[in-house]
């Protein structure tokens, strides 16, 4: 494969960060990011401005760093993504699809080569929280040393985006697996998945204040499938059907 090709695919991965607490940090990221290939930086809510600290870590870095985009909300984000994969270090009660760095990267770069997709870093104390990472079709956990785990955010983006540019080394122009069809974007699954829930909430299925565990486990289910484009407008077209035959608007579905 050629750097040209090395290239297309990893201009279409972005690296997002949420809620970054310190500049520095910023531009250690961004450091590691054009090291490796990567320049699609993306800032969620960052708690403090870029400073002379950012420039002077990015060390060369600066124009990844001036050309970051800026977002209010992980949502935002991660729009027109076809994959997010969220970095995770916390068991969580329910189960989610999990893999380390190198099967992170090796899922991501053929979608990369359709359509953008995303890593996404929470901040440096506490990573991202269960509502950000409800928005990620998978997670990402770095295999550390157990009794001392704790890596420094540019310490963990420059692991992930070394296995990107390993994978994209490995990936073939031929080997590259398309249906013919787009996958659905991250903005598209948000709006199956909020139509969903309205459609169970209407039909009754929902206990009061008790649709947030069982949507994250629809959420897994939808994820695991991943649906094309096409796909997700065939299920809310069905949902609108089941809407109205609920609310005695229609016939009931055949």
């Amino acid at each position: 494969m050629t750097t040209c090709q090395i290239n297309h695919n990893l201009a279409n991965v972005r690296i997002v960060l949420v809620g970054a607490q310190h500049p520095g940090n910023i531009g250690g990221v961004a450091r590691a990011m054009k090291v490796m290939g990567l320049t699609e930086l993306w800032l969620v809510a960052p708690k403090k401005a870029l400073d002379e600290e950012a420039e002077a870590r990015a060390s060369g870095a600066s124009d990844v760093l001036a050309s970051a985009r800026y977002a209010d909300t992980l949502t935002e984000a991660v729009a027109e993504c076809t994959l997010v994969v969220g970095t995770s270090a916390r068991e969580r009660r329910t189960a989610w699809p999990l893999d380390d760095p190198r099967d992170a990267a090796e899922r991501l770069l053929p979608k990369a080569a359709e359509a953008p997709v995303a890593v996404v870093f929470g901040c440096e104390r506490s990573g991202l929280d269960n509502e950000s990472l409800d928005r990620c079709q998978r997670h990402m956990r770095i295999p550390t040393n157990p009794a001392y785990s704790s890596l420094n955010l540019s310490a963990a983006v420059q692991v992930v985006v070394y296995e990107l540019r390993m994978a994209a080394r490995q990936t073939t122009e031929d080997g590259t697996v398309t249906t013919g069809r787009p996958p659905a974007t991250s903005a598209e699954m948000e709006g199956l998945f909020e139509h969903l829930e309205a459609t169970l909430h209407t039909a009754g299925f929902f206990k009061p204040n008790r649709s947030g565990a069982l949507m994250r486990r629809v959420r897994r289910l939808f994820n695991r499938a991943a649906p094309d484009s096409s796909e997700v407008n065939l299920l809310r077209g069905g949902l609108r059907a089941l809407t109205n035959a609920v609310r005695g608007r229609g016939d009931p579905p055949l």
